[in-house]
């Protein structure tokens, strides 16, 4: 018992020691720019927004389901809070315009996958090139371009009149959303159906798990929570981009595995997909101050994506 203890703690941890090991790693062989405050500023912000996605999938993953299309929803909501911005729309309607299109995109898989019985990969799939049009299409393959307003700073570097803030609102805005659904899993009954679901989803159906109706509202919640990181990723471009976010939904998800996260349902955590969405925005940010290319950055990223998975299906040997 004492052993199985250890060894699940252990499994818990070890994303925390690897996120040290990386950053001690980049620490010794990156200018010293890497370790400044204002990188580690830097590093924080750009985590926001593969961590606020990464909170919708964790909920996707352990209900034992995926969603491709993420990286497409972030990049409508930009265009559509820039558009509206653009039309003359006050900042407040047009951050709920964006999020509410992210909630409608997430309902839109999830009654796909539940009324229609369609398997979650496929469906997301082509929801992901769908959204991606659709973004294209209103933004006339093109940027659009916004007045500036409060919604600028939600993402933006501290300025010194508001250094007290410790941090941008939006990394406090990730920090609430993470504390919320953390709660949501771990004290509700829609967590516990969702864990039940994504272990063994016809023994939650014999248990009167009502199946269909949570996995509607995970696959709402991953949309809405792609529609608060499009209202960030806007923020951050302060334009509407309907190209951006292309593989934030593969950033997302090896961000909920390397935390501990399972491909497989049932397994997964908050904290370990912050960790995990930190580990992936370390490596990126070591690689661009070490100077290293694109194609060279985007290579070590897949090496990462596959050693995830990798690490994933290790753990389930273990437990047979």
């Amino acid at each position: 018992m004492n052993n199985d203890r250890l060894r699940e703690w252990l499994n818990r941890l070890s994303p925390v020691f690897v996120l040290l090991v990386v950053y001690l790693l980049f620490v010794l062989v990156a200018p010293a720019s890497f370790s400044s405050v204002r990188n580690l500023e830097l590093i924080i912000r750009q985590t926001t927004i593969v961590g606020i996605t990464g909170l919708g999938m964790t909920m996707v993953i352990i209900g034992g389901g995926i969603d491709l299309a993420v990286g497409s929803v972030v990049a409508l909501v930009t265009v559509v809070i820039a558009w509206l911005l653009a039309h003359g729309t006050t900042p407040l309607a047009a951050a709920a315009g964006g999020l509410l299109a992210g909630l409608i995109c997430g309902l839109l898989n999830g009654v796909l996958i539940t009324r229609l019985k369609l398997v979650p990969f496929i469906v997301t799939l082509g929801t992901l090139l769908v959204f991606r049009g659709l973004a294209k299409g209103l933004a006339h393959e093109q940027k659009i371009d916004a007045p500036l307003s409060w919604l600028n700073e939600l993402s933006a570097a501290i300025k010194p009149d508001h250094a007290w803030t410790l941090v941008p609102p939006g990394v406090w805005i990730f920090a609430v959303l993470a504390f919320l659904v953390a709660l949501v899993l771990r004290y509700t009954r829609f967590g516990l159906h969702t864990l039940a679901i994504g272990s063994n989803e016809q023994a939650a159906r014999l248990c009167g798990v009502p199946i269909e109706k949570t996995k509607l509202v995970v696959y709402a919640l991953s949309g809405l929570f792609a529609g608060i990181a499009g209202l960030m990723q806007f923020s951050r471009l302060t334009v509407g981009d309907p190209t951006v976010a292309a593989g934030l939904e593969l950033d997302a998800i090896a961000a909920v595995v390397i935390g501990g996260g399972s491909l497989a349902g049932g397994e997964g955590s908050v904290l370990g997909t912050i960790v995990g969405a930190l580990i992936m925005t370390v490596i990126r940010s070591g690689c661009t101050q070490i100077g290293l290319s694109n194609w060279l950055q985007e290579m070590i990223t897949g090496v990462i994506i596959i050693s995830a998975v990798v690490l994933d299906r290790l753990r389930h040997r273990q437990r047979t």
